[in-house]
């Protein structure tokens, strides 16, 4: 665990970079996993900066920013593997009823619309939200 904890930021980097297209795929664009790896991922950061610098102000604003970091990272891949679906809103020949998206909204199109906003943009939200909780349970638990 140790060895874990004192790895190069450049391999610790390309390792989540690399888990976080798994979680990916493995959710088939769907980022439940992406959003379930940052409870793991937020213990991590906060364990890393803690060993290294202790409890501070600085800690905090420290892992708001490598959260941040990474639920970008995820949004950025959202953006890529859900962008191309943005297009067909302007298509007037495709079939909203055809893309195989659950009607969470009870209109085909509404609810187009309300899985773009779900995938791309809250699903890294809720990433970074698992991520700062998971690093501040940490912490609390080291006061």
């Amino acid at each position: 665990m140790k060895k874990l904890l004192q790895l190069n930021v450049k391999i610790v980097v390309a390792l989540y970079i690399l888990i976080d297209i798994i979680c990916a795929g493995a959710g088939m664009g769907v980022p439940i996993f992406c959003i379930l790896s940052g409870f793991p991922l937020g213990w991590y950061i906060a364990k890393r900066i803690y060993i290294s610098a202790g409890h501070s102000s600085i800690t905090d604003s420290k892992i708001l920013k490598y959260s941040l970091l990474a639920a970008a990272f995820t949004f950025l891949m959202m953006l890529i593997i859900w962008g191309s679906a943005t297009i067909r809103l302007f298509d007037p020949s495709f079939e909203i009823k055809n893309f195989g998206h659950p009607f969470i909204l009870y209109d085909p199109e509404i609810s187009f619309y309300g899985w773009l906003v779900l995938m791309i943009i809250i699903s890294p939200f809720l990433q970074l939200l698992a991520t700062i909780f998971a690093a501040f349970v940490f912490l609390t638990r080291m006061k």
